[in-house]
């Protein structure tokens, strides 16, 4: 499962998704009998990716407030 395609998140991975959508449009046994698997898992792979992305962004960020923080409380010496 993937979550929403249409945010501001899978921006990166417009190219595959629509790839994804076109492929699903040409029919239930066309995406029933696999063949749109393997566009499947690079949106897969491009969605991992990105949030990969974020998390690493996320962290750094947490880490440089933790930081900040840690300076502060030495200056007022707690």
């Amino acid at each position: 499962m993937h979550p929403h395609l249409h945010t501001k998140n899978a921006l990166a991975c417009e190219d595959v998704i629509a790839a994804l959508e076109e492929c699903h449009s040409k029919g239930f046994m066309h995406k029933a009998v696999g063949s749109c698997n393997d566009v499947k898992e690079q949106v897969n792979a491009c969605l991992r990716a990105e949030r990969a992305k974020i998390q690493a962004e996320n962290r750094n960020a947490a880490r440089a407030k933790r930081d900040k923080i840690k300076e502060q409380q030495r200056e007022l010496g707690l």
